[in-house]
C-alpha cells in the first residue's frame, strides 16, 4: 500500500471519528440544554433565594444574610419533618427494593402466564400518583376498607390507619410499595442477561436454588442493586409528597409532614418562598448524606469480602 493511500485512509478514519463525535454531541445537546435550564439554573436560583426575604409574590427580594439559617435552628416543625422523612426512607427503601428484586427474580424465568404477571407488577407504576392515593383512601378506610376487612378474617379489629401517627406512616409506605415497575424491570432484564452456563455448572456441583441465589445471582446483581438503592433513596424522599398530601396533609401530629410537604406548605401556603428554598437545600443535603452512607457501607462490604 502506497504512502498516499495509507494517509488518505488515516485521514478518512479521523474524519469519520470527528463526524461521529459531532453527531453524538448533537444528540446530547437538547438534553444538556434541558438540564441547564430545568435543573442547574433553578438550583442556583434556589440557593440565591435562600438568603433573601422572597415571598414568591414580591418582584425584588432583599438580601437578609443568615436570618433564614438561624430560623432553622428553632424550627420544631423542621425537626418533625426530618424525623418523618428519615423514618420513611428507612422503612420504604428496603421494602421497595425487596419487592422489586423478589418479583424481578421470580418472573425472570419463563412460566405460564408470565407476561400477564409482569404487566400486573408494572401497571401501578403508570397510574397517576393522585389516582393511586385516592384509591388508597378507600383501601385504608377504617370502616369498609378492604385492608381492615382482610385483617378481620384473622380476628384482628383493624386500624384507624390515617388517624394514628405510626399507622399513617405505614399506610404511605404501603401505597409506595406498588409503583416499583422501573426497579422490577431493571432486575428482570439484568437477571436474564446472566450466563445460564454458570447456573448449570452450579447445579452440577450440587448447589441448590437458594445457594445459587446467594452465591451467584445476588453477587452478580450487586452493582445494579447498589444503583437501584441510590435511585430509590432519591425517589422516595420526593415521591412521598403526593400520598402524604392527599392522604393525611402531613397529619396526624406531623407524622407524615415529610420534607417535600413542608417545603410546599412554606412556599405556596405561608408565602415563605425563601425559607422553603433553604429547606430544599436541607433536603438535598439529607439525600446526599444518605447516599454517601450507602456507598461507604457498600465499599466496606466489598473490602470485607
Amino acid at each position: 500500500m502506497s504512502r498516499d493511500v495509507a494517509t488518505a485512509i488515516r485521514n478518512q478514519a479521523v474524519d469519520d471519528k470527528q463526524q461521529r463525535s459531532l453527531t453524538a454531541w448533537g444528540f446530547l445537546a437538547p438534553y444538556g440544554i434541558a438540564v441547564v435550564l430545568l435543573v442547574a439554573l433553578p438550583a442556583l436560583l434556589n440557593v440565591a433565594y435562600a438568603f433573601t426575604d422572597h415571598t414568591g409574590l414580591t418582584r425584588d427580594p432583599q438580601f437578609i444574610g443568615l436570618a433564614n439559617v438561624r430560623r432553622l435552628g428553632s424550627d420544631s416543625f423542621l425537626v418533625d419533618s426530618l424525623e418523618a422523612s428519615l423514618f420513611h426512607v428507612a422503612l420504604s427503601v428496603p421494602l421497595r427494593m425487596l419487592a422489586a428484586v423478589g418479583l424481578g427474580l421470580l418472573f425472570a424465568a419463563p412460566r405460564p402466564g408470565g407476561r400477564w404477571f409482569r404487566a400486573a407488577v408494572y401497571l401501578p407504576t403508570v397510574i397517576p400518583d393522585v389516582a393511586l392515593a385516592v384509591l388508597f383512601l378507600w383501601v385504608l378506610n377504617p370502616l369498609y376498607g378492604p385492608l381492615n376487612q382482610l385483617l378481620g378474617l384473622f380476628g384482628h379489629p383493624g386500624f384507624n390507619w390515617l388517624a394514628e401517627p405510626t399507622t399513617a406512616r405505614i399506610g404511605v409506605v404501603l401505597m409506595l410499595l406498588f409503583p416499583i415497575g422501573e426497579g422490577f424491570l431493571v432486575v428482570l432484564a439484568t437477571r436474564r442477561l446472566l450466563n445460564a452456563r454458570l447456573y448449570e455448572a452450579a447445579a452440577l456441583e450440587g448447589c441448590g436454588p437458594f445457594g445459587q441465589l446467594r452465591r451467584l445471582t445476588l453477587p452478580m446483581l450487586a452493582p445494579v442493586l447498589v444503583l437501584l438503592a441510590v435511585r430509590d433513596t432519591i425517589l422516595t424522599l420526593q415521591v412521598n409528597f403526593v400520598p402524604a398530601y392527599v392522604l393525611t396533609d402531613g397529619r396526624p401530629a406531623n407524622a407524615t409532614l415529610y420534607l417535600p410537604v413542608y417545603i410546599f406548605d412554606h412556599a405556596f401556603e405561608f408565602s415563605g418562598f425563601a425559607y422553603a428554598a433553604l429547606i430544599t437545600i436541607v433536603l438535598m443535603a439529607v439525600t446526599a448524606t444518605i447516599i454517601v452512607a450507602q456507598l461507604l457501607v457498600v465499599r466496606r462490604w466489598r473490602v470485607l469480602r
